[in-house]
Protein backbone atom coordinates (compact mmCIF):
# COMPACT_ATOMS: atom_id res chain seq x y z
CA UNK A 1 0.00 0.00 0.00
CA UNK A 2 1.17 3.11 -0.85
CA UNK A 3 1.79 6.01 1.82
CA UNK A 4 -0.75 8.25 -0.32
CA UNK A 5 -3.27 5.92 -0.34
CA UNK A 6 -2.78 5.42 3.62
CA UNK A 7 -4.04 8.79 4.28
CA UNK A 8 -6.96 8.71 1.87
CA UNK A 9 -9.83 10.36 4.34
CA UNK A 10 -12.61 7.06 4.80
CA UNK A 11 -9.98 3.97 3.56
CA UNK A 12 -9.47 1.24 5.91
CA UNK A 13 -5.69 0.01 6.40
CA UNK A 14 -6.77 -3.28 4.60
CA UNK A 15 -8.15 -2.19 1.04
CA UNK A 16 -5.35 -0.89 -1.19
CA UNK A 17 -7.84 1.68 -2.49
CA UNK A 18 -11.48 3.69 -2.64
CA UNK A 19 -12.70 1.08 -5.13
CA UNK A 20 -11.65 -1.90 -3.81
CA UNK A 21 -13.20 -0.93 -0.06
CA UNK A 22 -16.52 0.26 -2.24
CA UNK A 23 -16.82 -2.95 -4.08
CA UNK A 24 -16.01 -5.42 -0.77
CA UNK A 25 -19.02 -3.93 1.05
CA UNK A 26 -21.23 -3.41 -1.59
CA UNK A 27 -20.75 -7.11 -2.56
CA UNK A 28 -20.95 -7.85 1.33
CA UNK A 29 -24.38 -6.45 1.35
CA UNK A 30 -25.48 -8.12 -1.42
CA UNK A 31 -24.77 -11.67 0.42
CA UNK A 32 -26.50 -10.84 3.28
CA UNK A 33 -29.54 -9.57 1.20
CA UNK A 34 -29.28 -12.75 -0.77
CA UNK A 35 -29.83 -14.84 2.82
CA UNK A 36 -32.39 -12.51 4.13
CA UNK A 37 -34.17 -13.05 0.56
CA UNK A 38 -34.05 -16.53 1.69
CA UNK A 39 -35.09 -15.80 4.81
CA UNK A 40 -38.76 -13.76 4.03
CA UNK A 41 -38.42 -16.52 0.72
CA UNK A 42 -39.67 -19.49 3.23
CA UNK A 43 -42.28 -17.10 4.95
CA UNK A 44 -43.85 -15.91 1.77
CA UNK A 45 -43.67 -19.91 0.92
CA UNK A 46 -45.31 -20.71 4.43
CA UNK A 47 -48.04 -17.71 3.51
CA UNK A 48 -48.59 -19.70 -0.12
CA UNK A 49 -49.32 -23.13 1.72
CA UNK A 50 -51.70 -21.58 4.58
CA UNK A 51 -53.59 -19.96 2.05
CA UNK A 52 -54.15 -22.50 -0.30
CA UNK A 53 -55.34 -24.84 2.17
CA UNK A 54 -57.36 -22.29 3.79
CA UNK A 55 -58.70 -19.78 1.38
CA UNK A 56 -61.60 -18.24 2.95
CA UNK A 57 -60.15 -18.31 6.38
CA UNK A 58 -57.30 -16.41 4.90
CA UNK A 59 -60.27 -14.32 3.43
CA UNK A 60 -61.46 -13.30 6.69
CA UNK A 61 -58.75 -12.93 8.30
CA UNK A 62 -57.81 -10.22 5.95
CA UNK A 63 -60.79 -8.18 6.53
CA UNK A 64 -59.66 -7.93 10.16
CA UNK A 65 -56.86 -5.98 9.29
CA UNK A 66 -56.75 -1.90 8.93
CA UNK A 67 -56.36 -1.49 4.91
CA UNK A 68 -56.32 2.10 4.78
CA UNK A 69 -53.31 2.28 7.47
CA UNK A 70 -52.00 -0.27 5.41
CA UNK A 71 -51.89 1.78 2.68
CA UNK A 72 -50.82 4.55 4.72
CA UNK A 73 -47.64 2.41 5.51
CA UNK A 74 -47.20 1.79 1.42
CA UNK A 75 -47.24 5.03 0.67
CA UNK A 76 -45.03 6.51 3.26
CA UNK A 77 -42.43 3.55 2.68
CA UNK A 78 -42.44 4.29 -0.56
CA UNK A 79 -41.62 8.08 -0.19
CA UNK A 80 -38.71 6.54 1.83
CA UNK A 81 -37.13 4.76 -0.82
CA UNK A 82 -37.74 7.93 -2.86
CA UNK A 83 -35.59 9.92 0.42
CA UNK A 84 -32.88 7.49 0.80
CA UNK A 85 -31.98 7.80 -3.35
CA UNK A 86 -32.24 11.39 -3.40
CA UNK A 87 -29.62 11.06 -0.10
CA UNK A 88 -27.56 8.73 -2.17
CA UNK A 89 -27.50 10.72 -4.97
CA UNK A 90 -26.46 13.91 -2.24
CA UNK A 91 -23.78 11.69 -1.04
CA UNK A 92 -21.95 11.03 -4.19
CA UNK A 93 -22.40 14.66 -5.44
CA UNK A 94 -21.12 16.16 -2.37
CA UNK A 95 -23.91 18.11 -1.34
CA UNK A 96 -23.45 17.58 2.21
CA UNK A 97 -26.90 19.82 3.39
CA UNK A 98 -29.33 18.04 1.02
CA UNK A 99 -27.66 14.56 1.98
CA UNK A 100 -28.35 15.47 6.06
CA UNK A 101 -31.82 16.61 5.12
CA UNK A 102 -32.98 13.39 2.75
CA UNK A 103 -31.29 10.98 5.70
CA UNK A 104 -33.34 12.73 8.65
CA UNK A 105 -36.64 12.99 6.40
CA UNK A 106 -35.54 8.74 5.70
CA UNK A 107 -35.43 8.88 9.36
CA UNK A 108 -38.67 10.44 10.10
CA UNK A 109 -41.06 8.82 7.51
CA UNK A 110 -39.30 5.65 9.50
CA UNK A 111 -40.68 6.40 12.91
CA UNK A 112 -44.28 7.39 11.17
CA UNK A 113 -44.31 3.66 9.70
CA UNK A 114 -43.15 1.85 12.89
CA UNK A 115 -45.78 4.50 14.72
CA UNK A 116 -48.74 3.16 12.85
CA UNK A 117 -47.90 -0.23 12.58
CA UNK A 118 -47.97 0.14 17.07
CA UNK A 119 -51.45 1.60 16.30
CA UNK A 120 -52.51 -1.08 14.58
CA UNK A 121 -50.80 -3.78 16.58
CA UNK A 122 -52.28 -1.79 19.73
CA UNK A 123 -55.49 -1.97 18.25
CA UNK A 124 -55.27 -5.89 17.45
CA UNK A 125 -54.15 -6.54 21.38
CA UNK A 126 -57.09 -4.39 22.20
CA UNK A 127 -59.53 -6.40 19.91
CA UNK A 128 -58.04 -9.70 21.61
CA UNK A 129 -57.11 -10.57 18.00
CA UNK A 130 -53.60 -11.57 18.26
CA UNK A 131 -53.72 -15.59 18.34
CA UNK A 132 -51.35 -16.51 21.31
CA UNK A 133 -54.41 -14.94 23.73
CA UNK A 134 -56.69 -17.63 25.65
CA UNK A 135 -59.57 -15.30 24.97
CA UNK A 136 -58.70 -14.95 20.76
CA UNK A 137 -61.92 -13.71 19.03
CA UNK A 138 -61.62 -13.09 15.80
CA UNK A 139 -65.21 -12.87 14.91
CA UNK A 140 -65.42 -10.39 18.06
CA UNK A 141 -67.61 -7.97 15.60
CA UNK A 142 -70.26 -10.64 16.06
CA UNK A 143 -72.49 -8.72 18.39
CA UNK A 144 -73.16 -5.26 16.28
CA UNK A 145 -76.34 -5.02 14.44
CA UNK A 146 -76.76 -5.89 10.79
CA UNK A 147 -72.59 -6.82 10.73
CA UNK A 148 -72.70 -8.65 7.65
CA UNK A 149 -68.65 -9.33 7.75
CA UNK A 150 -68.75 -11.05 10.96
CA UNK A 151 -66.11 -14.13 10.86
CA UNK A 152 -68.27 -17.88 10.84
CA UNK A 153 -67.81 -19.93 13.75
CA UNK A 154 -66.03 -22.73 11.40
CA UNK A 155 -62.97 -20.40 10.27
CA UNK A 156 -62.06 -19.26 13.45
CA UNK A 157 -59.09 -21.60 13.52
CA UNK A 158 -58.33 -20.70 10.00
CA UNK A 159 -58.49 -16.57 10.86
CA UNK A 160 -55.86 -17.73 14.02
CA UNK A 161 -53.46 -19.31 11.84
CA UNK A 162 -53.35 -16.27 9.21
CA UNK A 163 -53.59 -13.80 11.81
CA UNK A 164 -50.49 -16.01 13.06
CA UNK A 165 -48.27 -15.23 9.67
CA UNK A 166 -49.61 -11.60 9.46
CA UNK A 167 -47.63 -11.32 13.22
CA UNK A 168 -45.05 -12.89 12.49
CA UNK A 169 -44.06 -11.29 8.78
CA UNK A 170 -44.91 -8.11 10.04
CA UNK A 171 -42.91 -8.10 13.23
CA UNK A 172 -39.82 -9.22 11.60
CA UNK A 173 -40.25 -6.77 8.83
CA UNK A 174 -40.78 -4.14 11.29
CA UNK A 175 -37.62 -5.47 13.56
CA UNK A 176 -35.94 -4.94 10.34
CA UNK A 177 -37.45 -1.48 10.13
CA UNK A 178 -36.03 -0.65 13.84
CA UNK A 179 -32.84 -1.88 12.92
CA UNK A 180 -32.89 0.23 9.15
CA UNK A 181 -33.94 3.13 12.01
CA UNK A 182 -30.45 2.58 13.91
CA UNK A 183 -28.51 2.37 10.84
CA UNK A 184 -29.82 5.94 9.62
CA UNK A 185 -29.10 7.77 13.03
CA UNK A 186 -25.19 6.29 12.58
CA UNK A 187 -25.47 7.77 8.75
CA UNK A 188 -26.79 11.06 9.98
CA UNK A 189 -24.09 11.20 12.77
CA UNK A 190 -21.71 10.62 10.07
CA UNK A 191 -22.65 13.11 7.69
CA UNK A 192 -22.83 15.76 10.36
CA UNK A 193 -19.15 15.14 10.92
CA UNK A 194 -18.40 15.30 7.73
CA UNK A 195 -17.31 11.77 6.76
CA UNK A 196 -18.95 11.79 3.23
CA UNK A 197 -18.03 13.42 -0.01
CA UNK A 198 -18.22 12.07 -3.77
CA UNK A 199 -14.87 10.18 -3.43
CA UNK A 200 -16.07 8.66 0.10
CA UNK A 201 -19.85 7.58 -0.05
CA UNK A 202 -20.07 3.80 0.35
CA UNK A 203 -21.73 3.53 3.59
CA UNK A 204 -24.68 5.96 2.44
CA UNK A 205 -25.14 3.75 -0.85
CA UNK A 206 -24.71 -0.02 0.82
CA UNK A 207 -27.41 1.40 3.45
CA UNK A 208 -29.95 2.06 0.92
CA UNK A 209 -29.45 -1.27 -0.60
CA UNK A 210 -30.85 -2.37 2.93
CA UNK A 211 -33.21 0.28 2.82
CA UNK A 212 -34.66 -0.55 -0.59
CA UNK A 213 -34.89 -3.94 0.23
CA UNK A 214 -37.05 -3.62 3.29
CA UNK A 215 -39.41 -1.39 1.32
CA UNK A 216 -39.80 -3.72 -1.26
CA UNK A 217 -40.62 -6.86 1.39
CA UNK A 218 -42.89 -4.37 2.41
CA UNK A 219 -44.24 -3.84 -1.09
CA UNK A 220 -45.07 -7.52 -1.15
CA UNK A 221 -46.23 -8.06 2.23
CA UNK A 222 -49.02 -5.38 2.22
CA UNK A 223 -51.29 -6.65 -1.08
CA UNK A 224 -50.97 -10.52 0.18
CA UNK A 225 -52.10 -9.94 3.93
CA UNK A 226 -54.19 -6.44 3.71
CA UNK A 227 -56.12 -6.82 0.36
CA UNK A 228 -56.94 -11.01 -0.32
CA UNK A 229 -60.42 -9.89 2.15
CA UNK A 230 -60.88 -6.41 1.08
CA UNK A 231 -63.39 -7.78 -1.53
CA UNK A 232 -65.70 -8.28 1.38
CA UNK A 233 -65.97 -4.61 2.09
CA UNK A 234 -67.39 -4.66 -1.60
CA UNK A 235 -71.24 -3.43 -1.01
CA UNK A 236 -71.54 -3.13 2.44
Amino acid sequence: MSEHAEHVPGLAHHFVSMEQQKEAGTVGMWVFLVTELMFFGGLFLVYTIFRSTYPLGFEYGSFLLNMPLGLTNTIVLILSSLTMAMGVHSAQTNKQGALQMYLIVTLLLCLVFLGIKTVEYRSKLHDHLFPAYTTYNPAIKEAEPNNHHAVPQALKSEVRTFLWIYFLMTGLHAFHMIVGAGMLVGLIWMARKGKFNDVYNSPIEIGGLYWHFVDIVWIFLFPLLYLSGYHLNVGH
